[in-house]
């Protein structure tokens, strides 16, 4: 089994060895067997804390092997909207609920919800569900990465300072 424990960012003589395409749930794991593209079998041990994107370089440890990271089409949500200020009360609702967000000029993408859909849509939002790559931004996966549901509760404590005299 290939075992890929570094990420590249110039491949210098090494020509990629293959491609492996993943979700975006699996591409927040640093710790993951995987299968590649052409079915040979490998091991993701990376650092933590890292988003994969599409389009990233892997290597093994002897610089042996070299693999493409491809992000897979899965089901999204895509709002697509000329008028900024409802973009960003969308991004600002969804943000809301901690939802992890691509963001693009003109356009929010996130794992497909119909009930953040719906809410979308009473905003006066086109939403389209469509199979795409999903890119969010990364720093809704800095300290514990995980998919977004409905059915967790928050608690948000009141903090009360103390006054100043």
């Amino acid at each position: 089994m290939i075992v890929l424990t570094r990420r590249i960012t110039e491949p210098g003589k090494l020509s990629e060895t293959g491609t492996v395409t993943l979700d975006v749930d699996s591409r927040i794991k640093s710790r993951l067997r995987v299968t590649l593209d052409d079915g040979r079998e490998a091991g993701l041990m990376l650092e933590r804390g890292h988003l994969l994107r599409g389009g990233e370089l892997l290597a093994d440890a002897e610089g042996t092997q070299l693999i493409r990271v491809l992000a897979a089409p899965e089901a999204v949500s895509t709002v697509r909207c000329a008028d900024p200020h409802l973009l960003a009360r969308a991004a600002y609702h969804l943000g809301n609920r901690h939802v992890p967000l691509q963001i693009e000029p003109g356009l929010l993408r996130f794992q497909h919800d119909h009930v953040l859909d719906d809410m979308l849509r009473g905003l006066g939002l086109t939403v389209d569900a469509e199979l795409a790559p999903f890119e969010p931004e990364a720093g809704a996966y800095q300290s514990a990465p995980h998919s977004h549901s409905h059915a967790h509760g928050h608690d948000h404590p009141f903090v009360r300072l103390p006054a100043h005299s």
